[in-house]
């Protein structure tokens, strides 16, 4: 093999190899805002939907955590999970007017959910936690779940992801958690949802989906120069067999 054709074989490993990578980076999920998880959920269920809560920040720590939940559409049912380390507390609402669920006159919602850390717990920088909230019944006269979310620091920066989706599907800048709300199948309702465990903990999970994609792309890296290295001795052991 002469010298021009293994250059090209090197050059066509790294390229795939770089391909490759980057295909994995681009299909990533963006951990940067505050996300509501799952992101689709049927109207008139019971659901779980959990606030990821990313710590962008590279010095402070998130320590405070409030969503707001409408009132125009109220959600009469909302519970929390236990988190280690963090306390939540919930704001009510009188309804004006009230409102009918299973016959019962419902006088009041909650408006608010607030989780606030304990001296000492934080979401560090890197790290992540879910908030999961079991919400019903959803709506039915909407199709999506607006949750604006404030996030608080512990060196008091405070970031209000509260913007709505833009008209021309473009994302904002500090976008607001968003769960999509689709028709109920063959018109049942989901039973209410029982809160099992809290999930991860908050303030002691890293961001395991960055470092498995990271992995994962100097594994994709390392298979792509092989190949090409393996074209080279191929070439070569072609070129002494046949002399």
């Amino acid at each position: 093999m002469s010298s021009s054709v293994r250059r090209r074989a090197l050059r066509a490993g790294t390229v795939a190899a770089v391909a490759a990578a980057a295909a994995l980076v681009g299909a990533a999920p963006a951990l940067a805002h505050v996300t509501a998880q799952p992101g689709t959920a049927e109207q008139g269920s019971y659901s779980v939907v959990s606030l990821r809560v990313p710590t962008e920040s590279d010095t402070a720590g998130t320590v405070k955590l409030q969503v707001t939940l409408s009132t125009d559409h109220p959600i009469t049912s909302v519970r929390t999970a236990p988190q280690a380390g963090w306390t939540a507390a919930m704001t009510k609402t009188p309804l004006n007017p009230p409102v009918d669920v299973d016959g019962r006159t419902v006088t009041e919602a909650i408006s608010a959910v607030t989780w606030t850390a304990d001296p000492g717990v934080r979401i560090g920088p890197g790290e992540f936690a879910d908030f999961p909230l079991s919400l019903g019944p959803l709506p039915t006269g909407i199709d999506r779940l607006v949750l604006p979310t404030v996030q608080t620091y512990d060196d008091g920066e405070v970031v209000a992801w509260d913007q709505q989706p833009a008209a021309d599907g473009s994302e904002p800048e500090r976008p607001a958690p968003v769960v999509t709300l689709t028709p109920a199948s063959d018109g049942e309702q989901a039973a209410p949802v029982v809160l099992a465990s809290a999930g991860s903990a908050p303030g002691s999970g890293t961001d395991t989906t960055a470092r498995w994609l990271g992995g994962a792309g100097l594994l994709v890296g390392a298979l792509g120069l092989g190949f090409g290295a393996g074209a080279v001795l191929r070439g070569r052991r072609g070129a002494g067999t046949g002399s």
